[in-house]
């Protein structure tokens, strides 16, 4: 009777927190759809949306620029990333040796804890005078450079729940892929990966969440110029870092347009998450 009573009352109180979450949810976004209605009612969301000019002070709030930034920004992260976390997992999980696994682990893990703006500074600071050497102009803060930071940034999340993916993979798969004659490799490719796929598609959605949030170090190494980056050398500004850029000198309508951007955040991070389960669950089918 006692554990029965104790086990309701756990559920309960599991379930009291999963509303609490969710309400927190509503009432964030609520609060940002309020602030921001008097620019979506006086501009309109198309013209913030879909506009290509950012000058505050001319009453110009396109944020397409930003909105550009943010995404060429993250998908070159991925592409930088994503190799990386999936060669990291798997040699973790399946090459390693125990010893050496036991200090490599610890390491990228560390990742996580380090702040954004030691990132940023590392970044501007090392990165951002090497890519300007490279490439031979400004100043190195760039969209590559952005990329590349973000890049480490979302590695030990995809990296971590990768791994974690393929450990939860059937020993007999392993067995019965290595007992038809099939190399290590081979496992590791045909078997184990296809196996860890929900599990790594979860991974990679959350390195995305991870990458388009992210705001010092964009701030402090992509340029925060308000224009369409012609390439990965030029400067560019994401919406995260015109939040905070602007967000203190900010009033009136500019100050709600912020809230605008902040909105579309919002609602852009939802649909990658909704994304992710969406193929998460084919996946399962």
């Amino acid at each position: 009777m006692s554990r029965y009573f104790i086990d309701r009352i756990s559920r309960h109180i599991v379930s009291i927190f999963g509303i609490i979450a969710f309400l927190i949810l509503v009432l964030i976004f609520i609060f940002i759809l309020k602030e921001s209605l008097p620019a979506l009612q006086g501009i309109g969301i198309g013209d913030i949306l879909f506009g290509s000019k950012w000058y505050p002070s001319h009453e110009a709030f396109g944020i397409l620029t930003m909105l550009a930034g943010s995404v060429v920004a993250t998908l070159l992260a991925l592409v930088i990333s994503v190799p990386l976390a999936l060669g990291c997992a798997v040699f973790l999980a399946e090459v390693a040796p125990p010893r050496v696994r036991q200090i490599t682990r610890p390491a990228v893990e560390l990742l996580v804890g380090i702040p954004s703006v030691v990132y940023g500074l590392v970044g501007m600071i090392i990165l951002c005078p090497l890519i300007a050497r490279l490439s031979g102009t400004g100043s190195g803060s760039s969209v590559l450079a952005a990329a590349v930071v973000l890049a480490i940034m979302a590695l030990p999340t995809i990296s971590s729940i990768s791994e974690d993916s393929l450990h939860a993979v059937p020993a007999q798969y392993r067995e019965g892929a290595l007992a038809l004659g099939a190399t290590r490799w081979q496992t590791i490719h045909h078997v184990l990966l296809p196996s860890a796929r929900r599990g790594i598609t979860a991974a990679i959605v959350l390195g995305t969440g991870r990458a388009i949030g992210e705001t010092m170090a964009m701030v402090m190494v992509i340029g925060n110029s308000p224009i369409f980056p012609t390439n990965i050398f030029a400067p560019a500004r994401t919406l995260t870092g015109n939040i905070a850029v602007e967000i203190a000198s900010a009033t009136g309508m500019h100050e709600s347009v912020l809230f605008v951007t902040g909105l579309v955040l919002f609602i852009l991070v939802m649909l990658i998450n909704s994304i992710g389960l969406i193929a998460y669950r084919r996946q399962a089918s």
